[in-house]
């Protein structure tokens, strides 16, 4: 979303109003992906002031159920959003830290909505999550054991 128009526009087209705390959680939600609600509120907040928490609640369902953010939970997690809707794509997630990072689909175009059998399902999603260390808990890790690999 490049400007407060787009974010206008977007809800128009899906038959949302525009109002200042759908306008504001849209734009916490492009500008921080992957915050989970305690997170969204707080920028929220900074951006347009008082709102109540069902508020932002209200509004990320709103959001959700019209597919103009998506909502993920990795296991162990609590939900996260994010406005990278419309497309197949993943998740890596650190173990240590929770990191949450997008990786596009590792074949090409979509092809988990194909599942070996769908027992009659209309699949329209697929999650995948990767799981691992990101980049800065292996060296804080590696930070921690001598030049033998042993724990100092």
């Amino acid at each position: 979303m490049r400007t407060a128009l787009d974010a206008e526009a977007k809800l128009r087209q899906a038959a949302l109003r525009v109002t200042r705390p759908r306008l504001a959680v849209l734009a916490a939600v492009h500008e921080h992906p992957h915050a989970d609600t305690d997170s969204i509120i707080r920028f929220v907040r900074e951006d347009i002031g008082d709102v109540s928490t069902q508020a932002v609640y209200d509004v990320l369902r709103a959001l959700t159920a019209a597919r103009l953010v998506r909502s993920i939970e990795p296991a162990g997690s609590v939900p996260r959003y994010e406005s990278r809707v419309g497309d197949n794509h993943h998740h890596l997630v650190c173990r240590s830290c929770g990191a949450v990072v997008d990786v596009d689909c590792a074949t090409g175009d979509a092809p988990c909505l194909h599942a070996s059998d769908d027992h009659g399902y209309a699949i329209d999603e697929a999650e995948v999550v990767f799981w691992g260390l990101c980049p800065d808990c292996i060296a804080t890790e590696s930070q921690g054991e001598d030049s033998r690999g042993t724990r100092q």
